[in-house]
């Protein structure tokens, strides 16, 4: 099968006619003849993703079991088979060794006597605690949640439990544990999203489990004999719902030999912009413990598509790489997908920063992104004088990398296409606040929760110097780093037609000169 879409050579002339519904004057006129993007071979429907993953068809949400193994990354996830709506749940499986490029695996996980599968992660065990494998060829662990669909239809309370299930062939196949379950359920009714690591402090296995609206930890020596060792988070963060799928870690404060350890708890509802979000903090843990003196609340990501995301165990050179479901459970069952619905964000590289005399949490895409990265479309310098605006043809359209340094405190980035389909976001250092709208961007009625109002995201920090700006723009999605990621914003869109344009507008009392704009083709993933 093949599908050619044709980016048709723009006179911007012509363009200003229609984009020109702003006060602003234009600054410059010229013609460019925009590049064909070609979409061969299978996952070409309507508003499938082209370099992010999603699955073959029906219904995917939470990354889960992400682990590295043997120049392999996995990525199980939650799974429903038989549609494109939430159903019994199962754990998918694809594997890569770049993160970009996946191979869909047959279904890894399949619910049984003790309930659903919901989510979890999984381990190497390298040094044969559980003696499911040897030293030699270590078992592929996986922790879960049993999720028991009738005793919560009953009234039960304790309908959720956890599991683990092991595998000899690096996930290939699966046996599940005859003891299981591993870890009952003394009546907490939202008891669940194991996430487990090697405890070097201890030389144990940790467990973070979620229950309600705090977290549990857990230590065991052998994945199978789990002791509750502490508790966090009933007088930290924010509340506004169901806590679900934690993530601790260790990270160096880059530049010094100071380690933090980082808390990840994603919370629906309860984010800022609505619905599902994931928050952060930072604090130390001693291996048994974590304690944070944060006061505020942080998120990893301001946009409304970023959560349940966690991070890979034993990535190659220590590096904490993250992977968040492309959703929010506000409109996730109603997305206007036919064949497949979900997708996940590119991976991103975790890392702490000092700015000021704050540490944050930064997420920038992984260096292996940058390998389908290809055929840079640079324009001259962009020199834009103080209320006008650059109009500037997109080459690549709905699978590009765009990138460029914004030297101005204030000014609109905007995408349009010729049916009137709008996308913007407007940066404001004076006020410290960045206010994404998307209630235009194409298809959007199929929810009344998609966009009721524009997203807002403070960013209090940002240095005085020039600041990057990358915009990920995939057939679905837009992904929005500021900063090499110390502020980011990933969000769904269905536009009705490819995005022709960007326009720029200088809404600063400055001339906004820009050396470095580049627009680049992303590599379509899928072979």
């Amino acid at each position: 099968m093949v599908k050619t879409i044709r980016n048709r050579g723009l006179m911007v002339v012509v363009l200003l006619s229609v984009l020109c519904n702003f006060s602003c004057k234009e600054e410059v006129k010229k013609e460019v003849v925009t590049d064909e993007i070609e979409v061969t071979g299978h996952y070409v429907e309507p508003y499938r993703s082209q370099f992010h993953f999603t699955p073959e068809e029906n219904w995917m949400n939470d990354p889960n079991g992400l682990v590295y193994n043997d120049g392999v990354y996995h990525l199980f996830y939650q799974y429903y088979p038989d549609s494109t709506v939430w159903g019994p749940m199962h754990w998918g499986h694809a594997v890569s060794e770049d993160m970009m490029k996946w191979k869909h695996k047959p279904i890894a996980l399949f619910p049984d006597e003790n309930g659903l599968i919901f989510s979890g992660s999984a381990v190497m065990d390298h040094y044969n605690t559980s003696g499911f494998g040897t030293e030699d060829n270590p078992a592929m662990v996986a922790i879960f949640t049993y999720h028991d669909m009738e005793g919560e239809q009953a009234g039960k309370k304790d309908f959720q439990t956890q599991g683990i299930a092991y595998s000899l062939d690096n996930g290939d196949s699966w046996t599940k544990y005859e003891g299981n379950p591993v870890i009952g359920n003394t009546g907490i009714k939202d008891f669940r999203d194991p996430k487990v690591f090697w405890n070097e402090i201890e030389e144990n296995w940790t467990m973070l489990l979620v229950a309600g609206d705090h977290l549990q930890i857990w230590n065991s020596p052998d994945l199978k004999d789990w002791k509750k060792v502490s508790e966090f988070g009933k007088d930290k963060g924010a509340h506004g719902g169901v806590w679900e799928c934690p993530d601790l870690f260790p990270l160096k404060i880059e530049g010094t030999e100071e380690v933090k350890w980082v808390l990840l708890v994603s919370i629906n509802p309860g984010a800022p912009n609505g619905g599902s979000g994931t928050q952060y903090f930072i604090g130390d843990f001693d291996g048994t413990t974590f304690t944070t003196d944060q006061k505020e609340n942080k998120w990893v990501d301001l946009g409304r598509d970023n959560y349940a995301g966690v991070t890979y165990n034993d990535a190659p050179n220590d590096e904490r790489i993250f992977i968040g479901w492309m959703s929010n459970w506000d409109y996730a069952r109603d997305t206007p997908t036919e064949k497949w619905r979900s997708a996940m964000t590119v991976p991103r590289e975790l890392t702490l920063r000092k700015v000021g005399d704050e540490v944050s949490l930064f997420n920038y895409p992984v260096i292996g992104f940058e390998k389908h990265v290809a055929l840079a479309y640079p324009e001259s310098i962009i020199k834009i004088l103080p209320t006008r605006k650059r109009i500037i043809p997109l080459k690549y359209s709905n699978q590009s990398k765009t990138k460029f340094t914004l030297s101005v405190p204030n000014a609109q980035i905007y995408f349009r296409n010729k049916n009137g389909d709008s996308l913007s976001v407007d940066i404001d250092r004076d006020k410290k606040l960045v206010t994404l709208d998307r209630r235009k961007s194409g298809n959007v009625d199929f929810s009344d929760k998609f966009s009721p109002g524009v997203q807002q995201m403070k960013i209090p920090n940002l240095p005085d110097d020039p600041i990057e700006i990358v915009l990920l723009l995939d057939h679905s999605s837009l992904e929005l780093f500021i900063n090499g990621g110390q502020y980011v914003m990933t969000n769904q869109i269905f536009p009705t037609e490819f995005f022709r344009a960007i326009t720029i507008v200088n809404n600063s009392e400055e001339e906004l000169v820009i050396e470095d704009f580049t627009e680049h083709k992303v590599e379509r993933v899928w072979d």
